[in-house]
């Protein structure tokens, strides 16, 4: 039997990570893929502007006058993740490149998704994060970060 095969977690992040690719944001592309109990991919998103919004019409900077960023406009990974799935959630397991914001995290909670494995944490000293670490230990989700690296395809 083989044995260099990856792993449930690099799997579904990996997949995670491809769908990050598909985000036209130039600064931080996230992705997430969410999995039902059985361990079956049940929604997949990036982040992105809404279904409809010409990416070339609004814009992609982090800084200047808010409506003149990014920030407004794109809906996050997770949320599109949530939005696209297919069955209920309850009970499912969230994996995202970026740990969730505050916002992220309200979605997170209310859609009954009770695990969160993320890769990077790079907002980690934000009030955000500090609400967001708040709600999800007060509504018992859990979460856990996972080191996958550079997935070799060869």
């Amino acid at each position: 039997m083989r044995k260099d095969y990856i792993s449930w977690d690099q799997y579904f992040m990996g997949v995670a990570k491809l769908s990050a690719m598909r985000s036209k944001d130039p600064n931080t592309q996230v992705g997430a893929c969410i999995i039902n109990s059985d361990k079956r991919i049940v929604g997949i998103g990036y982040n992105g502007l809404p279904a409809g919004c010409d990416d070339q019409a609004f814009p992609w900077n982090s800084e200047g006058d808010y409506i003149d960023t990014k920030y407004p406009y794109v809906v996050h990974a997770e949320a599109n993740a949530i939005l696209n799935a297919t069955q209920n959630l309850k009970n499912s397991s969230i994996y995202v490149t970026l740990f969730p914001c505050n916002e992220c995290a309200k979605l997170i909670i209310q859609s009954g998704i009770k695990e969160i494995i993320y890769e990077s944490n790079k907002y980690q000293d934000s009030k955000e994060h500090q609400a967001a670490t708040k709600m999800l230990k007060s509504a018992g989700v859990t979460y856990r970060q996972i080191e996958v690296g550079k997935l070799n395809y060869e």
